[in-house]
């Protein structure tokens, strides 16, 4: 029997402490976790979003190849952001690290924990850009358009700022 290998796209953000060393870190505990980093976009600095009195997010989309059903991928994110010190004080808030599964191969999934593809990826312009560098091609699964078409027709207008 063979193992399942899945590709999913991660959206990793920061906007307390050394985010880039916490990006960083991220990525490292990501790879021990949940499997195997195949890509990751370059550094993008954006306003808040959703809640907007806070510091700015450095963001960050990675590729992961995993053999994690999406609740086990759920909980490996959630235990790197506990790894990076994360409390969830207030929805939106100032968070050291926030990991969020954008995609998961094709999964269409909505249970009470985790719903893939992330709901609101098409009007995030600070989840799209980056992902847009490392999978610009990919389809959505439920709106069957690309991350670029995706990101050209995004309504978002926050600015998204690549920082390296």
């Amino acid at each position: 029997m063979s193992v399942v290998h899945h590709t999913t796209y991660l959206l990793l953000g920061s906007n307390l402490g050394d985010r880039a060393a916490i990006l960083r870190d991220a990525v490292q505990h990501l790879s021990e976790l949940a499997g195997t980093v195949a890509a990751a976009s370059g550094l993008y600095e954006t306003a808040a979003w959703g809640l907007e009195d806070q510091p700015a997010f450095l963001n960050q989309a990675v590729c992961l190849h995993t053999v994690l059903a999406p609740e086990l991928l759920l909980d490996a994110c959630q235990q790197a952001e506990q790894l990076a010190g994360r409390e969830r004080l207030v929805r939106w808030g100032a968070r050291t690290l926030d990991v969020d599964i954008l995609l998961y191969d094709g999964l269409v999934l909505d249970t009470p924990r985790l719903t893939v593809p992330h709901p609101r990826l098409p009007e995030r312009r600070f989840a799209l850009v980056p992902l847009a560098e490392i999978a610009a091609s990919v389809v959505h699964p439920i709106v069957q358009r690309t991350v670029a078409e995706l990101l050209a027709v995004c309504v978002d207008k926050l600015p998204v700022t690549k920082v390296g």
